[in-house]
């Protein structure tokens, strides 16, 4: 069993962002360097994308599934892959790369085997996972990593099948729409069968459209209460039937209460980190930019969380 959730000191961690986003269409990194020797120990909630996870310190870090199974290392989470908690202690640094499923499938692969798992990158990339980890630890500032980790991605490009069109413009109306897109609908406007969407998302996504939108609307809704939004607005502005609708999602998603998702650590610094998608946007000029969080929360953390009903 694992120990006691410990979340982060917050006022202990620095968070760099790249000074250039979007070097890669559907992918968004943030580095996390704590400064003093601690003990860790967090839940990560669901989000809608595949995430890589760098380890760059000295640290002892894992990711753990709820079924006892744990990662070591550098490691790719597929999109739902269960309860997950990442726990380790000594002055931790990580790289965190969030690709959406379209990236994911053109980078990583095999979507449908990565979904509602953890393994180790050396599963996925090989002996490539080893030289961009290696190359990673070796770099002076966090610029350099980004650069490093674009690089390392911007390579696995056309080594694998690429996502039918439609299939990666279904997921663009999943995200715009915020998961209130219908399945009919999106395939009318393809010109395809509701089936044969719902065959080819689910095989190169490696997730339903259906699971999809619940996922993304999930992720609105997280979103918002993290804001300070009451659960009641969260879940109109979410397209929720009604309250008891969002309590219900997210009991399925994460196992929590709305108000423990609202006090999610990575959520309370998600306007730092992933400004683009936070509804709180962070601000900041200059080059490479790392910010001190001094935002003290407390329970559960961020990355892809606990697997939902079938749909």
């Amino acid at each position: 069993m694992l120990p006691t959730e410990t979340p982060p000191d917050w006022g202990m961690v620095e968070v760099a962002v790249p000074s250039v986003p979007g070097r890669l269409p559907g992918i968004t990194m943030a580095g996390f360097r704590q400064r003093v020797p601690a003990v860790v120990d967090i839940a990560m909630v669901a989000h809608p994308s595949v995430t890589v996870l760098f380890d760059l310190g000295d640290g002892e870090w894992t990711v753990y599934q709820a079924d006892g199974r744990h990662e070591r290392g550098d490691v790719v989470i597929g999109l739902l892959p269960g309860d997950l908690r990442i726990a380790g202690s000594g002055a931790g640094e990580c790289l965190q790369i969030r690709l959406g499923p379209v990236a994911a499938a053109a980078m990583l692969g095999a979507p449908a085997e990565l979904s509602g798992t953890v393994v180790s990158l050396t599963e996925v990339w090989g002996t490539d996972a080893g030289r961009a980890g290696d190359r990673l630890r070796s770099a002076p500032s966090w610029d350099e990593r980004f650069t490093i980790a674009a690089e390392s991605l911007g390579r696995q490009l056309g080594t694998r099948p690429p996502v039918d069109p439609e299939v990666a413009q279904a997921w663009r109306r999943t995200l715009i729409s915020r998961g209130r897109a219908r399945v009919d609908g999106m395939a009318g406007e393809l010109g395809w069968s509701r089936k044969r969407l719902w065959s080819r998302f689910r095989s190169q996504l490696g997730i339903s459209p259906k699971r999809a939108a619940r996922l993304v609307r999930f992720d609105h809704a997280a979103r918002l209460l993290a804001a300070g939004q009451p659960a009641a607005s969260a879940a109109a502005q979410s397209g929720y039937v009604d309250q008891s609708h969002l309590h219900r999602e997210i009991k399925t998603f994460t196992g929590l209460t709305p108000a423990a998702v609202a006090a999610a650590p990575w959520l309370a610094i998600d306007d730092v980190a992933w400004p683009a998608a936070s509804p709180a946007r962070h601000a900041v000029q200059g080059g490479e930019r790392i910010h001190p969080v001094v935002t003290p929360p407390a329970v559960p953390a961020r990355a892809s969380g606990r697997s939902p009903g079938s749909g």
